[in-house]
């Protein structure tokens, strides 16, 4: 999911102001940890933006050239029922976490591109609903419009990308999942095809 106004945050703007030496890595991830606390009382988050999370990766891009990742320090969100190393999978059920050894296939390609994984988005529970209500963890707030609902069930990996959190946001899309909260937040959202057999 992307953000369509320049004025939030982007892949462009950030590289920019990194190249400028206007932001610094950890100094953006603590504008976003901050932002976060800001918008608790949207239940945007099950596993938040956490400096301590977030440092090893941060530590990661010294040994990484810029010029050669394109993703060099871009915060991206996750929702949470993609695996993360090391951190929590609830898929919106408390009972059903684990902490997976190694991440999903594309969060480490992101990862390896110098991408940041900022933390793990609310869900409708399972990944089963369009309205973004379903959750033990909160009902996810419409970023624009708080009377609407926020859609889902990629809920939090929206909102977290409309409230400027993040870059781009991973999310699921088996019925519109991915689409429905993206067009009710003002964002675009993409879904890949998968190739089976391969």
């Amino acid at each position: 999911m992307l953000f369509m106004e320049e004025k939030h945050l982007t892949i462009a703007s950030v590289k920019a102001a990194y190249q400028s030496g206007e932001k610094t890595p950890t100094g953006l991830m603590q504008e976003i940890i901050e932002k976060a606390k800001k918008y608790s009382d949207k239940n945007i988050w099950i596993i938040e933006p956490d400096m301590e999370r977030i440092r090893p990766y941060i530590e990661k891009l010294g040994k990484m050239d810029f010029g050669k990742k394109p993703l060099w320090g871009i915060p991206f969100a996750i929702k949470d029922n993609i695996d993360l190393a090391g951190t929590p999978t609830t898929a919106g059920c408390k009972a059903y976490t684990y902490v997976p050894e190694e991440s999903a296939t594309v969060v480490d390609r992101l990862i390896k591109a110098g991408a940041i994984p900022i933390g793990k988005t609310n869900l409708d529970q399972f990944a089963t609903g369009l309205v973004g209500t379903r959750s033990p963890y909160g009902e996810v707030s419409n970023a624009l419009k708080p009377e609407l609902i926020s859609g889902g069930s990629s809920s939090g990996s929206a909102v977290s990308v409309a409230l400027g959190m993040a870059c781009f946001s991973l999310g699921t899309d088996t019925a519109g999942s991915g689409r429905v909260p993206a067009a009710l937040n003002h964002l675009t959202g993409f879904k890949r095809p998968v190739a089976h057999g391969r």
